[in-house]
């Protein structure tokens, strides 16, 4: 039976003593530490909703994103038990993060970082100094021969991509990977299915059977990517998948890369389920296992504070912020969603009802509406929460709006500004 303290104390441990306290529980036991681990994480994240609340906004500039490194240390914790338990590596998707003042505490945790393309691959070279595996859809000559330079793994998602810079990468020593279409998903948004009909992401089978054989021995290993902010009943479906089109294939290969999308920091994902299918994959085929989560990393670790600047009258009540849904969090007009603003509830549930809009020209750039125990004034501070994924790094200065100031919240409670923006930036970029 496990007791309360080692529970509390596990992250604590050192490798060794993690292993063999794991090598030591029975299946029930560890059943019972992957629910208590997840309760500690969700009570720390019910805890700073409190502080969250009672920061010292007066003092912060707005927009501004906020991102706590207490949170992602708690994120990171989860990442690392999958590792304790599966032996997999985990990668960090700067597509969906890439703020560099928060690697060094993230590094501690995972092993490395998966890059979209020169910059992303340069970045996780320079900043994450661990890992790099690199993946686009196509790569450009004149930067391929850089991306060669900041990677540790690149996957191709072509033969002719393959046959173009497979063996120059693999004389500089990296390893060689070919993303393939697993065939199936269960995401419903054609905007982010990578296994549609008309995807680009991935050799699809066909392809794939007709070619390998004269490739083969480029190859280290396969990556796809299904998942989208999903669990892993999802996963288990998509390997069932997978294996049912290229299992033979999988034998002899050194890694198989699981992609991202798997949302294992969540309250409720089946961390369980994730391990067993881990497990079972590396006995079955002998391969390293990789995952590549971006959310994961900082979901709900991070904030936007923005400022109500008017308040203006139509059918509804209109709060005109200083943040943008246009330009600062995009994904609330692309995916679409509805950000959750701290102290808010849905439409009419409070006493007070308002339209939260930014200030730009677009007459759409509105982030929803909220109701509220009190009326809003100009000059309140508004926070919105789980900012940090997709948002820093999809922004743009549409309108010539400057872009939100990036602060981070220490696990001492300091609030430091790591990065401000103004009219160069804006200047910069357009010149």
């Amino acid at each position: 039976m496990l007791e309360g303290d080692t529970i509390e104390k596990y992250h604590l441990l050192p490798d060794k003593k993690r292993k063999r306290l794991l090598a030591n529980l029975d299946e029930n036991d560890l059943i019972s530490l992957t629910g208590a681990l997840q309760d500690l994480k969700k009570e720390v994240f019910k805890r700073k909703e409190d502080v969250f609340l009672n920061l010292p906004y007066d003092e912060i500039p707005t927009p501004a994103y906020l991102i706590d490194e207490t949170l992602i240390e708690e994120n990171m914790k989860l990442l690392k038990y999958v590792k304790d338990r599966t032996g997999c590596k985990i990668l960090h998707a700067l597509k969906a993060y890439a703020t560099s003042a928060t690697f060094p505490l993230m590094r501690r945790y995972l092993d490395g970082v998966c890059a979209s393309g020169l910059n992303e691959a340069r970045l996780g070279f320079e900043k994450f100094k661990k890992e790099v595996h690199t993946f686009a859809a196509a790569y450009r000559e004149d930067e391929i021969k850089g991306v060669i330079k900041y990677s540790d793994t690149i996957i191709f998602n072509s033969f002719y991509q393959l046959e173009r810079y497979g063996r120059w990468a693999k004389e500089e020593g990296l390893s060689i990977g070919l993303r393939v279409n697993p065939g199936y998903s269960e995401v419903e948004n054609p905007m982010y299915n990578p296994c549609g009909n008309t995807s680009r992401l991935g050799i699809i089978h066909t392809v794939f059977d007709s070619h390998y054989e004269s490739y083969s021995h480029l190859v280290d290993g396969l990556h796809f990517h299904a998942l989208c902010q999903q669990n892993s009943d999802v996963l288990e479906r998509v390997l069932d998948a997978f294996e049912g089109l290229f299992g033979k294939y999988l034998r002899g290969l050194k890694w198989i890369n699981f992609g991202g999308g798997h949302h294992i920091t969540r309250d409720g994902y089946d961390i369980e389920r994730l391990i067993g299918l881990i497990n079972r994959f590396k006995k079955k085929y002998g391969v390293t296992i990789y995952l590549e989560p971006g959310e994961a990393s900082v979901l709900n670790a991070g904030v936007l504070v923005s400022t109500v600047l008017d308040i203006v009258k139509n059918k509804e009540e209109i709060a005109i912020i200083d943040a943008s849904a246009e330009a600062h969090m995009p994904d609330v007009l692309l995916m679409p969603y509805r950000p959750h603003i701290i102290g808010s509830d849905m439409p009419y549930v409070k006493k007070y009802t308002y339209v939260i809009g930014g200030p730009s020209c677009l007459a759409g750039d509105t982030v929803g509406t909220y109701s509220f125990d009190r009326p809003l004034k100009i000059g309140d501070r508004v926070v919105f929460t789980d900012m940090a994924l997709y948002s820093i790094v999809k922004n743009t200065t549409f309108n010539g709006i400057n872009l939100p100031s990036i602060l981070v919240l220490g696990k001492d409670g300091s609030i430091r500004v790591t990065k401000k923006f103004g009219y160069k930036d804006y200047k910069n970029r357009l010149s």
